[in-house]
């Protein structure tokens, strides 16, 4: 994958992808979940504070206490049913503190008998007290008994939504789970960690379960002739993607000379060149593999061209092999080796494999100290949080497109490391030097768009952009999912969902399509909420 066209996810499992800007600006939950604070990133962070507990403990008085507690039997005669189910209540409530959770559940049950049909208030709080006495239990079919209960007397009851959806997912019902949590987020304005975290989690698990099964099952999928032309102009050192070179004749031009044997036996690599010179990428992989197979005198290139090839339709398991063959081949030429060592870090670095990457990246620079691929796509690895990092990057992007000032990738990850650092006119400038450079690279448009949400809250010019993207390249499943996250926030949902499978269709890793399965399961679980209980995150 092209480096710059999606920046790798952070290891913390709370933590947004930075370059996610057009969902959930400064809050720390998966996208999607619900809404969006791009403009109005600290709204609501006065009831923080009061939200971030736990919810463990039975409630008090749903309305005020008429009756004593402990009254005695002539006392509660006296008294309302009403007043004695919320003395029965308050009596549950004192067993569950002591943790005596079946006399509290007892109280409860009592309450809920003495209690008016009509108090639906009272009532559904009685139910919603007897289920986290339930919950200390691990009685899980009962608390979501009882949480239903509560609910459906007051379908907004924020507690008893939030120990269904744990309950629920206790069970292994995540669907269910994750509709009751999103509601809850809703509910609380997106200011609760807890219950922010359930939704991750969930969020989280179902991708990765929808993912490892499809993945499994997909064709692999041949990205546009466009991404295949970015990807390969990203590299400015690549002998593979060089046009036929003099020693390298085509077939039809070498037979005159009596070269015929040398064809035969080299015609396997030789037929890749022509392949990709055509643009006919399905036949590569396997003219390549006749060139491994016959030992020909192009192996090493064969095997990174084939390597190549397996990133790019999303087969990462297939393509390390043949990458680190190509390194450790004494007789494989510096340049073929770095760029090995490049593309196997840069693959490490997708899979979130940062130490693996860095060695990878370190080699590369040592056995080839002038080659620029090496020094912007090792910037990337340093990209994060710590200061000397963040600066030692900068400074490495800088170097490189004062060096390689041709090179389009070295702008375009520039770009992104200046709109981290929140150098938003910068990055600007960087985005329109490598659409100069490289008009037709779909990803860059999509990162100029996300700029124009981030810095001028330009909704009209981000979409325009992105649009332009898919456009240029009808496969870029970069701007399916930025598309898809906008129009969640717009509350478009039915559109949004229809982006994220797109994106899902074309997504080359299973992590990758984890991910969007998230934020499809997001996007839907919310339309299920607004049918259910009208609840609806704000919009743009």
């Amino acid at each position: 994958m092209m480096a710059a066209s999606k920046p790798v996810e952070p290891e913390c499992g709370t933590g947004l992808p930075r370059w996610q800007l057009a969902l959930l600006v400064g809050t720390p939950i998966v996208l999607g979940v619900g809404a969006v604070y791009l403009w109005n990133r600290n709204r609501g962070k006065e009831k923080q504070g009061k939200k971030n507990g736990e919810r463990k403990t039975p409630e008090g008085s749903a309305s005020p206490v008429q009756g004593q507690h402990g009254a005695t039997n002539p006392e509660l005669e006296n008294m309302s049913p009403l007043d004695r189910a919320q003395s029965a209540k308050n009596k549950g409530n004192k067993y569950f503190k002591a943790g005596r959770y079946d006399q509290a559940i007892q109280c409860y049950t009592d309450a809920i008998s003495l209690c008016p049909k009509e108090q639906k208030g009272d009532l559904s709080t009685f139910y919603q007290n007897r289920a986290a006495a339930y919950e200390q239990q691990l009685k899980w079919t009962e608390v979501i008994q009882d949480c239903t209960q509560a609910v459906e007397l007051n379908p907004c009851y924020i507690k008893a939504l939030f120990r269904r959806a744990k309950a629920l997912e206790k069970l292994g019902n995540k669907k269910e789970c994750l509709e009751d949590v999103t509601a809850v987020c809703i509910l609380e304005v997106f200011q609760n960690q807890q219950s922010m975290l359930l939704a991750d989690k969930v969020l989280k698990q179902l991708g990765k379960e929808k993912a490892k099964e499809k993945y499994k099952n997909r064709e692999p999928l041949m990205p546009s002739p466009q991404f295949i032309k970015s990807y390969f102009s990203s590299f400015t050192d690549d002998i593979i993607s060089q046009p036929l070179q003099k020693g390298e004749k085509k077939d039809e031009d070498k037979d005159k000379e009596g070269e015929a044997s040398e064809v035969t036996g080299s015609s396997g690599y030789l037929k890749a060149k022509q392949y990709m010179e055509e643009e006919n990428y399905d036949k590569i992989i396997s003219e390549c593999t006749k060139e491994i197979e016959s030992g020909g005198r192009y192996t090493a290139e064969a095997l990174l061209l084939r390597a190549t090839f397996y990133l790019l339709i999303g087969n990462a398991t297939a393509a390390q092999p043949d990458l680190d063959r190509v390194i450790n081949m004494d007789d494989a030429g510096v340049k073929l080796r770095a760029n090995a060592l490049i593309k196997r870090g840069s693959m490490y670095m997708q899979q979130q494999q940062p130490q693996l990457s860095t060695q990878d990246f370190n080699m590369a620079a040592e056995i080839d100290p002038h080659n620029a691929d090496v020094y912007h796509h090792r910037g990337q690895a340093y990209t994060g949080n710590n200061p000397s990092q963040v600066q030692k990057a900068m400074d490495g992007f800088e170097d490189v497109i004062r060096r390689f000032q041709k090179c389009a990738e070295g702008y375009a990850l520039y770009a992104q490391a200046l709109t981290d650092q929140q150098q938003f006119g910068k990055a600007d400038e960087m985005y329109d030097k490598c659409i100069e450079l490289e008009p037709d690279n779909a990803t860059t448009y999509v990162h100029k768009g996300l700029l124009q949400l981030q810095w001028k809250q330009d909704l009209e010019m981000g979409l325009e952009l992105i649009s332009k993207a898919i456009e240029i390249d009808n496969k870029c499943d970069f701007a399916y999912e930025t598309m898809g996250t906008i129009e969640v926030q717009r509350g478009n949902l039915d559109k949004a969902i229809d982006m994220f499978n797109k994106a899902i269709n074309l997504a080359k890793s299973e992590m990758e399509m984890a991910h969007l399965y998230s934020l499809c399961d997001a996007a839907y679980a919310q339309t299920e909420v607004a049918k259910k209980y009208g609840l609806k995150p704000p919009t743009l």
